[in-house]
């Protein structure tokens, strides 16, 4: 099966126009996909957010690609707490895959994630 693509969320800022409407400084928070993973499309600078929304811990895998010195080196099943929120900047070098995509994963559906564009 194909993985489940992200929205990003275009982070808003310096100065945005006033008022800023309700909820438009919220970023998007989608569950994870256990059975088919997750995807974005990078725009080189993005932050992905993880928040674990459960009770227990669970664990989120970023994989990496090789960039300009063949390094590589996953973000494997790294774990959030309850409750906690965790960031890494993307940039494009290091992570985008064959396809053009950034893969993501979760264990758990409790796990949300939020991609936000800067």
């Amino acid at each position: 099966m194909a993985r489940t693509t992200l929205t990003k969320t275009q982070a808003k800022g310096p100065f945005p126009t006033l008022p800023v409407a309700a909820d438009g400084l919220d970023l998007l928070l989608t569950a994870a996909d256990v059975a088919n993973k997750n995807q974005f499309l990078p725009g080189g600078n993005d932050v992905v957010v993880m928040q674990n929304s459960g009770a227990a811990p669970y664990t989120v895998t970023l994989t990496t690609a090789p960039d300009a010195q063949n390094r590589t080196g996953d973000i494997s099943t790294y774990s959030l707490a309850a409750g906690d929120i965790a960031c890494i900047v993307i940039k494009t070098a290091g992570w985008v895959q064959a396809d053009g995509f950034v893969y993501l994963e979760a264990s758990n559906v409790a796990v949300k994630f939020g991609i936000l564009a800067l």
